[in-house]
């Protein structure tokens, strides 16, 4: 306790960092920063940008900088997007930036960050083009959290033999992550043809009755082959998910 205040008495941590380590939060304007939810849970924290405000997103993704060395926000704007850089550079901050517009994730790492590194292979895979939103989200966590993240996109069970030719590399993952809208059949076609994990990632995707997401995340749910599913476009979570089964596999 005395180093840790002498530390902040001599500049070395900032009052945030310290409230970080003391309660394991960081308190702001925007709400409280929840820096030890890694060490407790092991999935990171990261700021549900939606229904913020552009300065709310900016405190937090600063104060998730400062106290873990890194940030990630999910569901994040264009303009909230904008804001953060303006931010870091209004405050001179050297951070890597990384926006990834069409998952709608922003992840900020400071220079000295030392990554996680999980000896596991995470495969994302999309039905098509319209899945890249919800499949990009949980393969930035996923990578965040360590694993070995990888895509493959565009195998939808429309035209199964896009499917067929790349099983072989389906098989080779340790956790998959299968993104499908319409009547959600594709994580259950891919479950009945491999002996790894798979998360169903239900999309908000398809025509009129059940076209909201609805239809694929029922088919998931009554899926005939075993996996688990997430909620509709719940990109973080299947994302997490997947990252804590690598993590038990590179432990184990």
């Amino acid at each position: 306790m005395r180093e840790l205040l002498d530390a902040v008495a001599s500049g070395e941590v900032s009052p945030a960092e310290a409230e970080a380590r003391l309660a394991g939060y960081a308190t702001t304007d925007a709400g409280r920063f929840d820096a030890a939810r890694e060490q407790r849970r092991g999935v990171p924290e990261a700021v549900y940008a939606e229904g913020k405000t552009a300065d709310e997103v900016v405190d937090m993704l600063l104060a998730s900088l400062e106290t873990t060395g890194r940030g990630i926000a999910t569901r994040v704007s264009d303009e909230q997007a904008a804001a953060v850089r303006d931010a870091l550079d209004d405050a001179g901050l050297d951070a890597d930036v990384r926006w990834r517009d069409r998952a709608g994730v922003l992840l900020l790492h400071a220079p000295d960050y030392e990554p996680p590194d999980v000896d596991a292979t995470v495969r994302v895979v999309t039905g098509g083009t319209v899945d890249r939103g919800p499949a990009g989200e949980a393969r930035a966590i996923a990578a965040e959290m360590g694993a070995a993240v990888e895509l493959v996109e565009d195998v939808g069970v429309a035209g199964i033999d896009r499917l067929l030719d790349r099983v072989d590399k389906l098989r080779e993952a340790d956790v998959l992550v299968v993104a499908a809208g319409r009547e959600g059949a594709l994580p259950t076609v891919v479950a009945g043809l491999v002996d790894t994990p798979v998360i169903g990632l239900p999309t908000n995707s398809g025509y009129g009755h059940g076209g909201d997401g609805e239809a694929a995340l029922l088919g998931m749910l009554q899926s005939c082959t075993v996996l688990s599913t997430v909620n509709v476009d719940a990109g973080f979570v299947a994302g997490a998910q997947a990252g804590l089964i690598a993590r038990a596999i590179d432990g184990h």
